[in-house]
């Protein structure tokens, strides 16, 4: 790998320095004695990627020693041995081409709300395809079967469930979108919205974002159903019209879907506009004319009532053991059933912000070190 022979041997993190005593953190920090390495103008391509974008799969046992030693995170003492997101982010980021990576895409992946964002498609993800799993059993199920006013019941219950769960994603994302919270550096019209929009910049940090999002979220899932994940990401994000993976793969998928396969996967915001109007299904969603817990439209992560019993209850509309898969990575994802009230809007917001979880600083600074060698080795044999 071409990493291997920049960085030299398996050396410790902590060489060549000394650690004192930082008061303003009132903690232990360390400190290089080596004298400041100069910094080269590595020129990063600002056009968008096109075609297929191929991540590494065959990583030998080598690669794999090299990424526990240098990349993968670093348990803290009392720290939970769980997989969290920042791990699967490593992984995606070790067996990226490198021409689709940027400091400003790893900078990007290591925000608070880029990681909420990823949760949230990778939450969505999954209960999409255990849906399609269940739409699919249910049409094979028409040819014997009749429908009832039950089965109206049930797919409004799953169409539902998903348009909230794209509201989720919506919330993130406008948020990204309008240069919020702690994306504001990377907004197209610079921080203060006050530049010319940088376009064929703002264009590859999204498509080169779209693809390690789809990576990341295929391989939460397990590494299964890649081009349906692909497609449907590429679906919600820039509308049918503009799907390249559907034009690249030619697989008619929505065309061939049932009628009432359609309606729930689809949801009912789906508008059908000229080309020059066309919003992505998340924005439709964001508009759509629907009851809509006011807990989903709100950006920013602010401390909203919890419901203790919501949770506690299984949905009618629970997933039987599917007949499609075997044996399942994880579970079944339940939500909740909505409560027989009114959506109301409260009185007042909670003044207190939820607490935000950050990112591993360490992690991005490995890998836009790690960046930089590959960029620098690649000028260098040029």
């Amino acid at each position: 790998m071409a990493d291997d022979e920049d960085e030299g041997g398996f050396g410790g993190l902590y060489e060549e320095g000394h650690w004192t005593w930082d008061e303003s953190v009132e903690a232990l920090v360390f400190i290089s004695d080596l004298p400041p390495k100069p910094v080269e103008a590595i020129q990063i391509l600002t056009k968008a990627p096109t075609g297929t974008v191929e991540f590494r799969d065959d990583v030998d046992l080598i690669e794999q020693i090299r990424f526990r030693r240098r990349y993968q995170r670093k348990l803290k003492p009392g720290q939970a041995d769980v997989i969290t997101v920042q791990d699967v982010k490593d992984i995606a980021l070790f067996t990226a081409p490198v021409g689709i990576m940027s400091p400003m895409l790893i900078n990007m992946l290591h925000l608070p709300t880029t990681e909420r964002f990823i949760r949230a498609l990778i939450l969505y993800s999954e209960y999409y395809l255990q849906v399609a799993d269940e739409m699919t059993l249910r049409i094979i199920e028409l040819e014997t079967k009749v429908r009832t006013p039950d089965c109206e019941i049930l797919e409004k219950e799953y169409r539902d469930n998903l348009s909230d769960l794209r509201l989720l994603v919506a919330k993130e994302y406008s948020t990204m979108l309008i240069g919020g919270s702690d994306t504001r550096k990377f907004h197209h019209m610079g921080p203060q919205k006050k530049r010319r929009s940088l376009s064929d910049k703002d264009v590859r940090l999204f498509e080169t974002l779209l693809r390690m999002c789809v990576q990341i979220v295929w391989l939460a899932l397990g590494r299964k159903s890649f081009n349906q994940i692909e497609l449907e990401m590429n679906r919600i994000f820039k509308s049918e019209i503009f799907n390249a993976v559907e034009h690249t793969l030619r697989t008619d998928y929505i065309a061939k879907m049932a009628k009432e396969e359609r309606a729930v996967l689809l949801g009912h915001c789906v508008r059908q506009d000229k080309k020059l109007n066309t919003r992505s299904p998340l924005m439709n969603e964001v508009f759509c004319h629907r009851e809509i817990d006011y807990r989903l439209l709100g950006l920013g992560v602010i401390k909203c009532p919890q419901s203790s019993t919501s949770y506690s209850s299984k949905s009618a509309g629970s997933m039987r053991k599917s007949q499609l898969v075997v044996q399942k990575l994880y579970p079944d994802v339940v939500l909740p059933r909505k409560e027989k009230r009114e959506f109301y809007f409260p009185s007042a917001f909670p003044d207190e912000p939820e607490d935000i979880r950050r990112c591993s600083e360490m992690q991005r600074r490995r890998w836009q070190n790690r960046l930089m060698k590959l960029l620098h080795l690649q000028t260098t044999v040029r």
